[in-house]
């Protein structure tokens, strides 16, 4: 994991683990894998689900992923000619 990793993730963490404060760290993780739906060894839980999930805890389901938001098109033809480079930003 990159310093940038560790760092977007302490950032994230921090103020969602200050709301459960009676949680140890390992209890807040297994309740973070949990309600991102992971259902593996907690040492399997990679960065990018821990990341992700703290993005999109509390938005709604029908939010866009932060990171594809940058690339969302209205509609297909845009995005189409957008991809072959016909319309330029």
């Amino acid at each position: 994991m990159k310093c940038h990793r560790v760092n977007e993730l302490v950032e994230l963490l921090h103020p969602a683990w200050q709301q459960e404060p009676d949680l140890n760290l390992v209890q807040f993780l297994q309740k973070l894998a949990q309600e991102a739906g992971y259902q593996g060894n907690l040492n399997g839980l990679t960065d990018d689900i821990l990341i992700y999930h703290l993005k999109m805890r509390g938005s709604d389901k029908t939010d866009a992923i932060p990171g594809l938001v940058k690339d969302y098109e209205e509609d297909f033809k845009t995005a189409i000619l957008r991809a072959r480079g016909i319309i330029k930003e």
